[in-house]
C-alpha cells in the first residue's frame, strides 16, 4: 500500500493506447477552459459553471484538494484525437478504509460516447486496484443524469442505491445520488472485459 504522503507528492501519469492522464497543474487551464463553457457538461453536476471565473474557481479548488490530501485532479489528453479532452478525478479518498472515488469527470462533447471514458476509467481502476491496493472505489451521479448512469454500467460498475436527498447543489436544487461501485474480488474479472 503506497503511503498517503507519497500518493499526493508524486506526479502519477497514467497512460494507454487511448487516453493519458496527467496531474492537473495551472498549465491545463487555458487548454481545458473552452471544454469547460459548454454548459450542457454542468447540467446535472452540483457545480454550476457558467462563465469564466466560475471555472477558475472550480479549478483552484481541484488544485486546493491535492495539496490539503483530499483529491488527485487529472487532465484527460485524448491520444486518438491528440488533444485534452477533459478533466477527471480520484476524490474522497480514504486510504485508512482503502477506498475512494472516481468522479468530478467531464469530457469535450464531441467526446463523448468515442471510447474516451472507458479508457480513463480503465486506467484510474487499474491503478486503484493494483498499484494503491484499494478494496473499493466508488462512482456517483446525479438520479437525473441517465446518460451517466447507462456509462457506469456499460463500463461494469455495480449499481448500489439512490441517497435521497443527498446533496444541495451550487444552484440550490436538492438532489437524488445514485452510487456505484467496484470492488477488489470483482475487479479480475470486469478488468478482462476491457478490451483496451
Amino acid at each position: 500500500m503506497m503511503n498517503p504522503a507519497d500518493f499526493f507528492n508524486t506526479e502519477h501519469v497514467l497512460e494507454n493506447n487511448r487516453a493519458r492522464l496527467e496531474p492537473l497543474q495551472e498549465k491545463h487551464y487555458g487548454l481545458l477552459l473552452p471544454i469547460a463553457m459548454e454548459k450542457v457538461l454542468w447540467q446535472f453536476t452540483s457545480n454550476t459553471i457558467l462563465n469564466e471565473a466560475d471555472f477558475r474557481k472550480y479549478f483552484d479548488v481541484a488544485l486546493a484538494e491535492r495539496q490539503s490530501g483530499t483529491a488527485y485532479p487529472f487532465a484527460v489528453y485524448d491520444k486518438l484525437n491528440n488533444c485534452y479532452g477533459g478533466c477527471t478525478r480520484y476524490g474522497n479518498i480514504a486510504f485508512a478504509h482503502k477506498r475512494m472515488e472516481i468522479g468530478w469527470t467531464w469530457y469535450a462533447p464531441s467526446l463523448q460516447g468515442s471510447g474516451i471514458n472507458k479508457a480513463c476509467k480503465s486506467l484510474l481502476l487499474n491503478f486503484g486496484f493494483d498499484e494503491l491496493q484499494l478494496n473499493r472505489i466508488e462512482l456517483k451521479t446525479s438520479q437525473l443524469n441517465l446518460k451517466s448512469q447507462a456509462a457506469m454500467l456499460k463500463i461494469g460498475a455495480v449499481k448500489e442505491g439512490i441517497l435521497r436527498n443527498h446533496m444541495i447543489t451550487d444552484n440550490g436544487t436538492v438532489r437524488n445520488t445514485v452510487y456505484f461501485s467496484f470492488i477488489k474480488e470483482e475487479w479480475p474479472a470486469v478488468k478482462n472485459s476491457y478490451e483496451l
